[in-house]
């Protein structure tokens, strides 16, 4: 199974933003510490504005900010928020008239089902607050990420 890089990047950008709740976040900024361009930050991100996890406003002085607590927001949350797959299928091989073809694609079918199933009861009960905890007592200001002002 292949793992979502743009969740990966949220949670990152998340993490950081939570560090500094009040502090607007600017896309320019968050690209710089997902290492990408703002413009797919913008992108991505508007999905996790629609879903109320983060908010935004204009002009100087706006940017990105989280619209609720880290202990309500689950990766799953996220997940669905990007609208990115759980489980990343391999394309089946295009012969329906092959019956073993048919059977091999149905079986692996149901299984990756049964993965994204499991995964996403998984993420849903892992919050940001959970996530925040694996490094509690230590301030990610002090990570500061290449180009990221002090």
């Amino acid at each position: 199974m292949r793992r979502s890089g743009r969740l990966s990047v949220a949670l990152h950008v998340l993490m950081h933003m939570a560090e500094r709740p009040e502090d607007p976040m600017t896309s320019e900024r968050m690209a710089r510490w997902a290492d990408g361009n703002p413009v797919v930050i913008r992108r991505s991100f508007a999905g996790l504005r629609e879903a109320g996890i983060l908010s935004s406003s204009r002009g100087h002085g706006g940017g990105w900010v989280l619209a609720k607590p880290l202990d309500q927001i689950t990766l799953a949350d996220v997940q669905q928020a990007l609208d990115e797959p759980i489980v990343a299928l391999a394309e089946p091989s295009d012969n329906p008239q092959c019956l073993v073809e048919r059977a091999v694609n149905s079986e692996l079918h149901d299984v990756f089902r049964e993965a994204e199933r499991l995964v996403l009861e998984r993420m849903r009960r892992v919050t940001l607050a959970d996530l925040r905890a694996r490094f509690d007592g230590r301030n990610l200001s002090d990570f500061i990420h290449p180009g990221d002002p002090a």
